[in-house]
């Protein structure tokens, strides 16, 4: 349950999207976290994002509340610009200015052991090699954060170059079914913050 009304907190959730920067990089299963932190933006109507803590950040209320209920969690959504491998040394800084507990931080990252399309949540636990968790753990000193677990699938070997390939690849899978689970991977997300 968001702890709304924190003194000094500014926000109650932060909510981090990992993937890398860069044009050539969109639209690859590595960047899928990027996507749905997008896709969770233009749902609430966070405009444009400001350029903060090594990443792009966008903040405001999680939609509007229903009448009579409280008013909506404030959250930030952040895209570390710092590449996914790094992603703790923008979220890190982001944790600390905007006085946010682990357990009220929420990473949406790919995740190559689900099979495509398949979205779990979860709070802490191991980090299974991505690189960009064993980063965040680093930086917050805990792995008890939340994460939103987007099914990319895997290739058909486990020969790191041709995983890279696979991940840093275009997604081979049709754009319908792409948009579907990043539509999945935002509803998990938002299930979250209530």
């Amino acid at each position: 349950m968001p702890l709304l009304g924190r003194r000094g907190a500014p926000v109650d959730w932060l909510i981090v999207g990992l993937g890398n920067p860069g044009a050539e990089y969109s639209g690859t299963p590595h960047n899928v976290g990027f996507e749905v932190a997008n896709r969770l933006a233009a749902r609430w109507g966070l405009g444009k994002p400001k350029s903060r803590y090594r990443g792009l950040l966008a903040e405001g209320r999680s939609g509007l509340p229903e009448v009579g209920a409280p008013p909506a969690p404030r959250v930030a959504i952040l895209l570390p610009q710092t590449y996914m491998n790094d992603s703790g040394r923008s979220v890190g800084p982001a944790r600390g200015e905007l006085k946010v507990e682990p357990d009220h931080i929420i990473v949406l990252h790919d995740e190559i052991d689900l099979p495509f399309g398949d979205v779990r949540s979860r709070l802490g636990g191991g980090l299974a090699g991505h690189n960009g968790l064993k980063s965040i753990k680093a930086a917050l000193g805990t792995a008890e954060f939340h994460r939103v677990r987007i099914g990319v699938g895997r290739p058909n070997s486990t020969d790191p170059e041709q995983v890279a390939a696979y991940v840093l690849g275009k997604f081979r899978e049709p754009h319908a079914d792409v948009e579907a689970l990043i539509d999945s991977a935002a509803d998990a997300a938002q299930q979250l913050l209530t």
